[in-house]
């Protein structure tokens, strides 16, 4: 629990951010572009850094890196809280990254090492309870913070948190630590970082710039390309390092549950972003929800999970997680198509409960199991290693999530918007009608900013004209949501059907290794 209170802080300051986007433009003077950086310096810097902070916590001991990325974090959100401009704020956020990349591998490890196998699932759990309650949290806690105190208090709020678990962390974890020295691929760690943060670069802001030029003759596919490259390179030094303490110990893929929970990760990093990326912008700019009132529509989802969550963990360790694990996907897949199915230009937004309960569940059923299954068999002297490993999976599924259902959705809305305007048009007046129709027609760059009038620049015409314009983008943008959520769900459906290749099997409790030695003795 006290290991999962540095997940809580993270996910719930994620949230917290996202509500109070406006209040940071308002208050800092932010740009557009500024904002963006705000958001995705934290993302950046977060993946780019797991799989270097899981091998640092194997070698140097998981309760170690735990309290420096904790304090590190910690810190910087007072950071956050005192930037005066928006390059402070965007150094403080990145700072908070590295914080998060190194606490974040550390519980999965820590409960690899002190929980035997049979009793992972429901420890596993926990995570998924903290989880649901930081994302439930988040955006009414947010938006009390920010309308009563300000915008910096969604990052001070974060202090008294962090040094609590400081406290307890240092008190009640163990101190797992290797008997022997290790060493540190460094070259691994320059090629790793270098390509994971070329790749979640290029996608997270490649529709920015429209896949194309960043300045002079760099692109945005060169910088993917070279994020590729790199990574490609970095798989071949750690296939020569193998004998000589590698950042990934490919032991780790010769365990074909660990594989196979990495594409589960990707996959439901995928459909979380998949999902709620067009779910937010259809409660707000369609149903005309405040980020409070949408906030509060999801919020049985998460609390579902929640109560959930644990007694699905307890189920996986009694009957195993492989059937566990394939209930929960397809449920998860099959409540996303129900939701899609619901959402309507003039929905209610109590219309969706049945289905964010059925996705409250199908989440409880496979957080705990997929961790689970993923850990089961790893030996804990590179617990860390596969933590991180699986960890950044799950980013970079939500970061390629961000990119092709982002421009999935925008391209959809174009073909809708236009196809919309031609239609309601006829029952506009002659001298409105082709300019009615081009604005639409042009509103492919920012269909996902802009809603109804604001599209077009109708905000001085006549009310008839502004209310058939808003029209227009409510309709066009539920038929482009409709496709658009249809792939979410076929990835989560298609990771369903993988757990079929599931081995079960009855793991055996391990030490934390078997030289360790007293703490005396340690380098």
């Amino acid at each position: 629990m006290v290991l999962c209170l540095g997940l809580f802080m993270a996910l719930l300051d994620t949230t917290i951010v996202n509500v109070a986007i406006p209040s940071i433009i308002e208050g800092i003077e932010a740009s557009f572009d500024e904002i963006l950086w705000v958001l995705n310096a934290y993302v950046l810097v977060f993946a780019a850094l797991l799989i270097t902070s899981g091998r640092l916590g194997d070698i140097f001991g998981p309760k170690r890196l735990f309290l420096a990325g904790m304090a590190l974090f910690t810190v910087a959100s007072g950071y956050c809280g005192l930037a005066q401009e928006p390059t402070h704020l965007i150094i403080a956020r990145a700072l908070q990254g590295v914080g998060g990349a190194m606490m974040s591998p550390q519980p999965m490890a820590i409960i690899t090492s002190i929980f035997p196998p049979e009793r992972r699932g429901a420890a596993f759990a926990i995570p998924g309870i903290l989880g649901g309650l930081a994302v439930a949290a988040g955006p009414i806690v947010g938006g009390l913070l920010i309308t009563n105190l300000g915008w910096p208090s969604i990052f001070y709020v974060n202090m008294p948190v962090g040094v609590a678990a400081l406290a307890l962390a240092a008190l009640v974890v163990p101190d797992l630590r290797p008997g022997r020295r290790h060493r540190l691929d460094l070259m691994g760690v320059l090629l790793a970082t270098a390509g994971v943060l070329g790749i979640t670069f290029g996608l997270i802001e490649g529709e920015r710039y429209d896949w194309g030029e960043i300045f002079s003759f760099v692109t945005i596919p060169q910088i993917i390309g070279a994020g590729i490259l790199l990574m490609l390179g970095f798989l071949a030094t750690q296939y020569l390092r193998q004998d000589r303490e590698p950042l990934i110990p490919f032991e780790l893929f010769k365990d074909r549950n660990y594989s196979l929970m990495n594409l589960v990760a990707a996959a439901m990093g995928f459909a979380m972003l998949g999902l709620f990326l067009p779910l937010t912008i259809y409660l707000q700019s369609v149903l005309g929800l405040s980020a409070l009132e949408a906030g509060l529509t999801v919020l049985p989802q998460a609390l579902v999970m929640m109560i959930v969550a644990g007694p699905a963990g307890s189920l996986a360790d009694r009957v195993g997680g492989k059937y566990v694990l394939l209930v929960g996907l397809s449920l998860f897949a099959a409540s996303i198509g129900y939701l899609d199915w619901t959402a309507q230009a003039d929905s209610e937004r109590w219309s969706f409960l049945p289905a964010l309960i059925l996705m409250g569940v199908g989440m409880g059923f496979t957080w705990a199991p997929m961790y689970s299954l993923a850990m089961r068999d790893v030996e804990p002297r590179i617990a860390g290693a596969a933590a991180g490993v699986i960890e950044t999976i799950q980013e970079l599924g939500g970061v390629l999530a961000g990119a092709i259902v982002g421009a999935f959705l925008q391209n959809r809305l174009a073909v809708a918007l236009r196809e919309q305007a031609i239609e309601r048009a006829e029952g506009l007046p002659p001298q409105f009608r082709g300019r009615f129709v081009d604005g639409f027609s042009n509103a492919a760059e920012g269909g996902l900013e802009v809603g109804g009038s604001q599209a077009w620049g109708g905000a001085h015409l006549p009310q008839q004209v502004q209310q058939l314009a808003q029209e227009v983008f409510e309709s066009s943008f539920v038929e482009a949501m409709h496709p658009t959520l249809a792939i979410p769900s076929a990835i989560v459906l298609l990771a369903a059907i993988s757990t079929f290749a599931v081995e079960r099997r009855k793991g055996k409790a391990q030490p934390y290794e078997a030289e360790q030695q007293p703490e005396e003795a340690v380098a």
